[in-house]
Order: structure tokens, then sequence, then C-alpha cells
């Protein structure tokens, strides 16, 4: 029940009324019984500093930063956490006693999973010895970029489209706060060499998602070559599971679908939050599952 007490967190955007956040947050909120409740704020880029001090204003204790935020918070922020920096966006702020501080959950979101007995890569766990290849170079390629990063992986390949804007990604990482010396850049056209190479295969792109879900970002052929018991992890979450994870499941690779990273990113912002370790993962996958009628 919301009171006078209840403190508020939320989630800010333009358009915001797309979100998932608040099905996920609210049901883990209710679940650990916490006076908190979540709400979606729609706010237009001009009025973006303006939001923040209204926020600081109501004592919103935190919130979530979806599109077209989350580059242009950065200078807002008293401190922006190095992993942030590196991604060059945040997706989640708290409040301390010195303002409004960003960081960015996506990474720790993305690794969820591969760090489970049951995504490990093939023969063995070590990733010391395995290649990642990431589809796309935007803003969610960087966050998989630096997961790949601390993972260890021996080699990062990302494959994108234009080989200006892959040099550029390139060079972005030289002089960043957690530099990658292993990445390599390349063109669409080296993917199916790549794919027989990966032990890690990640679409970061929009291909394939809601409502074009009969489009992959990889052909048939090309995805011949990828290796059995290779993982194969999509960002995408709608349609569930996409035509991308159908066919490496066909092939024998091991699908991961982009709702895992969504929950998990959540969840470790509101660990953030609540200032708990204890948050129900489980309660927030199934409310967003219910929400989009996978259950």
């Amino acid at each position: 029940m919301i009171q006078g007490t209840t403190k508020l967190l939320g989630v800010i955007g333009h358009p915001v009324t797309h979100s998932l956040s608040p099905a996920m947050h609210n049901a883990a909120i209710a679940h650990l019984g916490v006076d908190f409740v979540y709400l979606p704020f729609p706010v237009k880029p001009e009025d973006l500093k303006a939001a923040l001090a209204g926020f600081a204003a109501i004592d919103l204790r935190g919130f979530s930063i979806t599109i077209p935020h989350k580059q242009a918070i950065l200078p807002l922020l008293s401190s922006v956490s190095p992993i942030a920096r590196s991604i060059g966006a945040v997706n989640t702020v708290y409040r301390t006693d010195k303002g409004w501080c960003g960081t960015n959950t996506d990474v720790e979101g993305f690794l969820a999973p591969l760090q489970t007995p049951t995504y490990q890569p093939r023969e063995g766990s070590d990733w010391s010895q395995k290649v990642a290849v990431i589809l796309g170079n935007g803003g969610a390629a960087r966050a998989v970029v630096a997961g790949c990063a601390q993972l260890g992986c021996a080699e990062i390949h990302v494959v994108g489209r234009n080989a200006q804007n892959l040099a550029e990604f390139q060079q972005s990482w030289v002089n960043s706060p957690m530099p990658v010396p292993n990445l390599q850049v390349h063109t669409w056209d080296n993917l199916s060499m790549l794919i027989s190479q990966a032990d890690l295969l990640v679409n970061t792109t929009p291909v394939g998602m809601y409502p074009h879900g009969e489009k992959s970002p990889v052909s048939a052929d090309s995805f011949d070559q990828i290796n059995a018991g290779a993982i194969v992890y999509d960002l995408i979450y709608t349609p569930n599971p996409t035509q991308f994870l159908k066919d490496a499941r066909r092939r024998g690779a091991i699908p991961i679908d982009g709702l895992e990273m969504l929950v998990q990113q959540g969840a470790a912002a509101l660990k953030i939050w609540l200032d708990t370790e204890s948050v129900p993962v489980d309660v927030m996958r199934q409310a967003l599952r219910q929400h989009l009628g996978l259950e």
C-alpha cells in the first residue's frame, strides 16, 4: 500500500510507457515487504536537468535510465563509476550525501547467467581460452565487450556494418578506464569465419526484435558454422525465443535470451537502492514472464 512514508524509485525515458521495469521491481518490492514503490517518469531530453532537481526535492531514492538519457545524464551526475565511464552510459542512478551517482548494471546483468554452472564454456569453465564474437557495435555492444573482458576471454571480436564506426569503437577502448587490448573489429563479410571460432556468440543488434521476429542477424548458411556446445546469447527478449536462438538450438548451441539480462541488471540496481544482497530474482523473472505472456 502506498502511503505517506513510501519511498520512491523509478525509471526515466522518453517514451517510457513500454518499460518492463515497473512490473519486475514492484513484484520484488511486494515480495520483500518494504515500503517502496517504483514508478515510470516520462522525461523529455530538454527537461533532464530539471527532472534531477525535482527528484532531489521529492527525495527520490534512485532511478533507472532508458533511451534517450543514458549518455546525456553523464555530465549532470556528481560521480560516475569506472564501468559506466568505460561503457559511456549510465543505466542506474542512486543518491548519496554528495548528490546523484551513476553506474551501469548492464555488465553485471549480462554476466550473471554466464557465471552459473548451466552456461559454462565448452570443455571446462576457463574463459581465458575462449573466443567471444559480438554482433553489433552500438551501446549494448559496449556493455557486452566490458563483460567479456571481465570474464577474461582470450579474444573478443566485434562485427559491424561500417568500417569507420568499427575503428572508432575500437579506439574508444584504448583510453578507457577499462582498456580491452584483445579487442578486434570486423565487417560483416567475416562473420562465417568468426562463427566457426566462437565459444560465445552474442547478438546486440535489434534484428529479430518484435514485430520482425522472423528475422535473424545471422543467415542459415553462416549459422551452420557454429560449434555444438557454443553459447549463443541474444539481448532481445521479445519474441521469446528469437529466430536467432531457435537456429542456435537446432545446431546444438546453448541459448540464452535477453530476458535474463533484463532481470539480472534490474536485480543489481535494486540491491544498490535497497542496500541489500537479498533480492528475489526468481520473483522478478516470473513477473516479467507473466507480463510478456510467457507463463
